[in-house]
């Protein structure tokens, strides 16, 4: 776990120390693992900011622990390429092409999390390009949602909205 993070960080270019800056603030995902970024890809990140503001920028240190190592350096990447203003179709369609549905939805509920408006808008366009024409089966597995209408209940309102059911892509049971 600790070798797949740092190869991660690595190939974010996150080191320990950043000689450009000497302040540095130490982001503590929840699973103890401290990821060191410029003060400026902190101010992305409305909620660590605000733990700034609030110690009048005494804090250095922010533990995270709704936000996994994995996802953290997602985050980091993103808003290091957002400060940058590379932020582009092609790479928004690479940062996104290597996760499944559910680093997906863990990344969305880190940037909620976080307050990063604009990761969270892209991420929320993701999602629902993904759920698109899809079936209310796959929409209810999608986000681990139960049924609660009986068959009876279902049927008849399949029935009085059928034209809601047409155009539906066939589910992908791969897809998770």
């Amino acid at each position: 776990m600790a070798e797949e993070v740092s190869s991660q960080m690595n190939s974010l270019s996150i080191s320990e120390t950043n000689p450009s800056s000497s302040a540095t603030i130490s982001l503590v995902s929840g699973d103890d693992i401290v990821f060191k970024v410029e003060p400026t890809i902190a101010k992305e990140m409305e909620t660590v900011q605000s733990f700034i503001d609030e110690t009048d920028g005494k804090i250095t240190t922010i533990p995270l622990p709704n936000i996994s190592s994995h996802d953290l350096p997602y985050v980091i990447e993103y808003c290091e390429k957002s400060i940058a203003g590379k932020i582009t179709k092609e790479f928004e369609a690479e940062f996104v092409k290597k996760l499944n549905n559910e680093e997906v939805k863990e990344l969305f509920l880190a940037a909620n999390y976080l307050n990063i408006k604009k990761l969270l808008d892209f991420l929320s366009q993701v999602i629902a390009d993904r759920i698109a024409n899809k079936s209310v089966e796959y929409v209810r597995r999608y986000f681990g949602i139960e049924n609660d209408f009986t068959p009876e209940e279902e049927a008849k309102l399949r029935e009085e909205l059928a034209w809601t059911f047409t155009g539906v892509d066939p589910d992908d049971e791969d897809e998770n």
